[in-house]
Formats: C-alpha cells, structure tokens, sequence
C-alpha cells in the first residue's frame, strides 16, 4: 500500500460517513411527515456501506519485462482501479411497519380515525447521527497523524 492510499482511504470514509449523517438528519426530520410523493407515509432510510478492495499492482522488478518508463507511467495514470476505503453503495427504505396513532382530526386519518405514522425513532437517528460523527472524526484524526507524518518525513530531508 502505497502512502498516498491512506489519504484515499479516509477520504472515502468521510464522504460516507458524511452522507450517513445527512440520511439521519433527513430521517429526523421527518418523524412527523404522513405524506410523501409516492402518496403514504415516510419510510426510514438507511445507508448501505461498501468495502472498497485496496488493489495493489505488480511488478516483476525487472524494467525490460513491464515495458518501458513511458507504458509504465500511462498505464498507472489511467488506472481506474480503487485504492481501498469504504463506499456508499446505496440507501435504502426500511420495511419495517408503520405505526398506526389515533387522531380522527388529522386530514391524513382513515374511516376509523387513525393516521399511519413514519417508521422513523427520533433516539435511534440521534444515536446515529452521533455514531456518524464520531467516525468522521476519528477519519479526521486520522488523516491529520498522516498528514504530520508526510511533514515529519519532509522534514528529514531538509
């Protein structure tokens, strides 16, 4: 793994982890919301995370078998592999039921007086969003210890 890898790697954990937040944020805000474009009540959403395998390329070690300097070079610039972290792979609705609540009043209420209610817990979004922050903070931490390492390393040169 190559140093650089590790800047990519939190990089991609904090765009995940960023949308992770904005998910929750959203689902917050809609405990309350019992109609949405597709007509019913909001569904919770949940973020789908994936590895993203770190490739590591090869090298027989011997510059007359991998081509010359200049194939080299362009076939590593374009290189369309991943170097490893995390992804956001998609977001998902949960199927758990709704809830019904009793409010006769309510213009979204059935015959019997009771309104479907969005899946969403307001305390499991918070704990959520918490979670997601202290990962992004941690990515952040992360990222600055390699980042002093890369001066640090700098600096012995000098």
């Amino acid at each position: 793994m190559s140093f650089l890898n590790s800047f990519d790697i939190s990089a991609s954990a904090l765009t995940a982890e960023r949308q992770r937040l904005d998910v929750a944020s959203q689902n917050i805000a809609n405990t309350n919301t019992t109609r949405t474009e597709s007509g019913g009540p909001y569904r919770r959403k949940m973020v789908v995370f994936q590895e993203i395998p770190l490739n590591s390329v090869t090298s027989s070690g011997n510059s007359a078998a991998s081509g010359t300097f200049r194939s080299t070079f362009n076939r590593l610039l374009n290189k369309t592999a991943k170097k490893g972290g995390v992804q956001v792979t998609g977001i998902v609705e949960d199927q758990r039921d709704l809830y019904p609540v009793y409010n006769p009043d309510h213009p979204d209420a059935d015959e019997e007086g009771y309104v479907m209610m969005p899946n969403v817990d307001p305390v499991k979004e918070t704990v959520d969003a918490m979670s997601a922050t202290r990962s992004y903070e941690a990515n952040i931490t992360a990222f600055n210890a390699m980042k002093t390492m890369a001066q640090s390393a700098l600096d012995v040169g000098k």
